[in-house]
């Protein structure tokens, strides 16, 4: 502005001059050259108000970036992405989608967020490539935490068993070698069908995915946030549903109807919870008690096959190792669900857990283990019927 002003002085003091010398009588030629030169020196003026007009522009334009990419308070947020406000601080707003995505590598209080559900996804990616290459070292993911338990209580369920043949076998031994050589005792020697086993793991996959986005480029527009909140919610129910495939598929492969009548149930359950939360009004925060319900009962939807296949099957040599892997992923699922609402720890201390230790990062963390609990279980069906058949 300065600079501005200097060139304005200069080009009325130059008007002065020329209006001097018209009073002093000077030729009409000279008196042209005069107002060619003046407004040459308007021109100039011009020419300096657009080139200060274009630097201040750009210094505007500068600081309105760094100010855009700077992180915010809960107070500075549009209304839009005031959520939690037990979470005071380090909130990215209308980022652009460049930022967003580098914002991966930066400290803010989704970061953990993101990388839970991005190393979830990626270990569930590991393990399907695994079981789809036949790795069994990878694949049996439990096997070096859990074989001595597992050993134990197959052996104590074996004694009382009418299915001899099965041993003492852990998830350890899962391997082409030993699938062939009970293979060869079973009744029928055909293996169990997989898709039920990949559906898990793709629902899981598409869940922890699609939250990783959602909780990565929510913060780009309104717009953009609505859409991705209601994919991650989409997300989460397909992630349950498709959780019941392998068990009730592998518990119940003898009684095709019970099959349909579970598999069914669910389904309709989950159709109906997907178009719920589909519905624009249902993504608000005032509404998320109402999504904890809907999820919480998928799931309890579960103790109803849970309690038939464990009348049906009480003798099976398999039911304790299930029943510890179901009984971690419920408890997990429960906890988490019960953190996502209560909105603990940050609510008793706002503003300390606003990077690390908050509510939804802990529902992060339960969801990876319970998924990972469910997947040893699965294994179990899946050997179990591999073995016996139907």
């Amino acid at each position: 502005m300065s600079a501005l002003k200097k060139i304005i002085r200069r080009a009325k003091r130059k008007r002065r001059q020329h209006h001097q010398h018209q009073e002093q009588g000077m030729a009409m030629d000279h008196q042209e050259g005069i107002s060619t030169s003046k407004g040459d020196d308007v021109h100039k003026v011009v020419e300096g108000e657009e080139e200060i007009s274009v630097v201040n522009h750009g210094i505007n334009k500068k600081i309105n970036k760094e100010v855009s990419y700077k992180l915010s308070s809960f107070w500075e947020l549009p209304e839009y992405m005031k959520d939690n406000e037990f979470i005071l601080g380090y909130y990215r707003a209308n980022w652009p989608l460049k930022e967003a995505l580098f914002s991966i590598c930066r400290w803010h209080n989704e970061t953990l967020n993101v990388w839970t559900h991005l190393i979830g996804f990626l270990l569930f990616l590991g393990l399907t490539m695994a079981n789809l290459v036949k790795v069994p070292q990878v694949a049996d993911l439990f096997g070096l935490f859990t074989s001595s338990v597992l050993t134990s209580t197959e052996r104590n369920a074996s004694h009382d068993s009418n299915y001899q043949l099965l041993g003492t076998i852990d998830l350890k031994q899962i391997s082409q070698q030993s699938i062939h050589r009970h293979l060869a005792a079973a009744a029928d020697g055909t293996p169990a069908a997989r898709w039920p086993f990949y559906v898990f793991l793709a629902g899981s996959m598409f869940c922890l995915l699609s939250s990783t986005i959602c909780h990565l480029f929510s913060c780009h527009s309104h717009h953009l946030n609505l859409t991705l909140l209601r994919i991650d919610y989409v997300g989460i129910a397909v992630m349950i549903i498709t959780s019941f495939f392998p068990n009730i598929y592998y518990v119940f492969q003898c009684e095709p109807h019970w099959q349909f009548a579970y598999l069914g149930g669910i389904t309709v359950m989950g159709i109906f919870t997907i178009a719920t939360l589909l519905t624009p009004s249902h993504s608000a925060g005032r509404f998320r008690g109402l999504r904890a319900m809907l999820f919480t009962s998928m799931g309890l939807f579960g103790l109803v096959p849970s309690v038939h296949a464990g009348l049906v099957n009480w003798s099976n040599p398999k039911r304790d190792a299930i029943l510890y892997y179901e009984g971690a992923m419920a408890l997990s699922y429960l906890m988490g669900t019960a953190f996502y609402v209560a909105r603990v720890p940050e609510r008793f201390r706002p503003g300390w857990f606003d990077l690390a230790g908050h509510s939804h990062q802990i529902f992060h963390v339960l969801v990876v283990l319970g998924a990972l609990a469910h997947y040893g279980a699965a294994l179990v069906f899946l050997e179990y019927r591999d073995q016996v058949g139907c």
